[in-house]
């Protein structure tokens, strides 16, 4: 089982993963980390006899909505989602000590795109200021970095299609280097071709490593 926080790059990772782990995407739009914390027990309960093997942490493009602009409410300041951070990789390595977390920095802004959009909708009235800007997502990357490296875990908006096949190679690639290759990874249920059409039930009889 490998357990996401965010979407859409897990579409990439269940594609991969089909018949060897369960992809659970958890992406909730317009969250930032400060109100995943009430999500973690639930998401992730600590008395789970089954962790997942992989969590992706995707937080930080919502935090670095800036203070005083239209996206305001969503705004954490840097050193409380540094701490908010520390939250769920320490919640996570409570679940499971063996997990493998990796921690995506908040990607690139679009600065007129986003402006663009906000016309689009308001017309004249949209407000002349950005609400999120490469400088200050760009402090907050550092800051997922910096996380990861202090608390000893892998470090890796809305990105395009392209931009999400860069981030699931990459995801990819870590899960490879701990050993979480599909190509290693029993399949939870047997393969096609070891299904016995005379006698399908025997198939499902098998301990699945086996298969």
């Amino acid at each position: 089982m490998v357990g996401v926080l965010r979407l859409p790059m897990p579409i990439l990772a269940k594609n991969q993963l089909l018949l060897q782990a369960d992809v659970f995407a958890r992406g909730y739009g317009g969250y930032n980390t400060r109100w995943a914390l009430f999500l973690l027990h639930h998401i992730f309960p600590l008395e789970s006899s089954k962790p997942p093997l992989a969590t992706t942490v995707f937080f930080g493009a919502n935090d670095a909505a800036l203070s005083g602009r239209t996206s305001e409410r969503q705004h954490v300041p840097i050193e409380e989602y540094k701490g908010n951070l520390r939250k769920i990789v320490l919640h996570l390595q409570e679940c499971s000590p063996t997990m493998l977390i990796v921690l995506i920095t908040p990607p690139p802004v679009c600065e007129e795109g986003r402006r663009a959009y906000a016309i689009s909708l308001y017309g004249e009235n949209a407000s002349k200021l950005p609400e999120r800007t490469n400088e200050a997502t760009g402090q907050y990357a550092k800051a997922c970095v910096e996380i990861a490296k202090e608390m000893g875990v892998r470090d890796g908006l809305h990105l395009t299609p392209e931009g999400n096949a860069v981030v699931y190679q990459e995801v990819i690639k870590l899960f490879n280097e701990a050993g979480l290759s599909a190509e290693n990874m029993p399949y939870d249920f047997p393969h096609h071709s070891k299904i016995d059409f005379k006698n399908p039930q025997s198939a499902f009889q098998k301990n699945v490593c086996e298969l």
